[in-house]
């Protein structure tokens, strides 16, 4: 193997696959990455048999071929050349040369043979929608999933694809992020998958505004292909839970409240709340929202944001955290707040297809 690559578009492309490069494993290859180099392009792979991401960036092949050298450590040279061209060549017992104006290196790596193969997805269900899209809806909901490994199947996000609908869902028991998208797809093609944590952060850290992505789901693996990227992944396998059943039907008060107003507020006042058990009281009351923290031997904070509320007061409590997530994601100037009594659910709602559940907390 023999190319010759842009600094800047090879470093690049080995950020896209370093991050789920192992540096603590039993399986040597895994630390390394996998250079392929044909038809005008450098192919770079990296796996840890859990998750696959495979990027290309363009390349001048004068002789094609394949390798695998230790990731980390390939990536740290590459970025300290001082050259803006890289030659890379690869010699007998996978030992690579690399050259840029005045530095040379030599990096010894192992057989591409010894690299797990990608699966295959031919015949498995396709789906198609725009990036921009798909990564909003991500944003949106997967900071809800659980990272409890005794509830493995919560620990990743839900797309179902029914009813013409892609419905995105993540929760931990405590909250629930839930967002829709009318997509078409083929009627067979209907179904769930279970996406894990770590997928879905690469999706979010490497899905574009524009473009679009196209979906492939077998049995247990799912593989997602945009741009010049591919990132395969193994399903979180079970049934997710009825999601539905958490939803509640209707609330008693519906208030309209402005979206930063309540994030920064609830940010605010929830520096006086407790360590031990975090809480922030938000009381509905005349025209006005009350939102309020206390912790004794320490203090106690209050802050009023004006709101058209006039039926009985109500005061229920919530993990500040779980109220300033879904507002970080939301991009609307208001939304809607959905409250019962303290012990029923509260329900953050926008103008667009997004529902948020999340539980009180017990009032002391």
């Amino acid at each position: 193997m023999k190319l010759k690559v842009e600094k800047a578009a090879v470093v690049e492309g080995l950020q896209k696959v370093l991050s789920i490069v192992s540096t603590r494993t039993t399986l040597p290859i895994l630390s390394n990455v996998l250079l392929q180099a044909e038809g005008g392009k450098l192919h770079l792979t990296s796996t840890d048999l859990e998750v696959s991401v495979k990027t290309s960036v363009d390349a001048s092949v004068s002789k094609k071929g394949g390798t695998t050298l230790p990731a980390r450590r390939l990536a740290s040279i590459i970025r300290e050349l001082a050259s803006h061209d890289v030659e890379i060549t690869i010699e007998d017992k996978d030992t690579a040369v690399i050259q840029a104006g005045p530095s040379f290196f030599k990096l010894r790596g192992a057989s591409e043979d010894d690299f797990p193969p990608l699966p295959k997805f031919e015949g498995s269900r396709a789906f198609t929608l725009k990036q921009g899209v798909f990564r909003d809806m991500l944003v949106k909901t997967s900071y809800a999933a659980s990272t409890d490994e005794t509830r493995y199947i919560l620990n990743g996000v839900l797309l179902s694809f029914r009813d013409e609908k892609l419905t995105v869902v993540a929760t931990d028991g405590r909250r629930l992020a839930l967002v829709e998208q009318e997509v078409e797809f083929p009627k067979d093609s209907e179904g769930d998958l279970v996406i894990p944590t770590k997928t879905v952060n690469e999706l979010n850290r490497t899905l574009q505004d524009d473009g679009s992505i196209r979906i492939q789901a077998s049995a247990n693996q799912v593989a997602f292909e945009f741009g010049d990227m591919l990132i395969i992944s193994k399903l979180i396998e079970g049934a997710f839970p009825n999601f539905r059943q958490v939803i509640p039907s209707q609330a008693e008060q519906r208030v309209t409240i402005e979206r930063e107003a309540l994030m920064n507020a609830v940010r605010r006042v929830a520096l006086l709340a407790s360590e031990q058990a975090s809480t922030v009281r938000l009381t509905f009351a005349n025209n006005r929202l009350e939102i309020t923290a206390e912790t004794p031997d320490v203090g106690e904070a209050r802050e009023t944001l004006p709101v058209k509320f006039s039926a009985k007061e109500i005061t229920v409590a919530f993990n500040p955290e779980f109220i300033v997530a879904p507002l970080k994601t939301l991009d609307s100037d208001e939304v809607f707040f959905e409250v019962t009594d303290a012990l029923s659910p509260g329900v953050i709602k926008s103008n667009v297809p997004f529902l948020y559940v999340l539980m009180p907390m017990r009032i002391n």
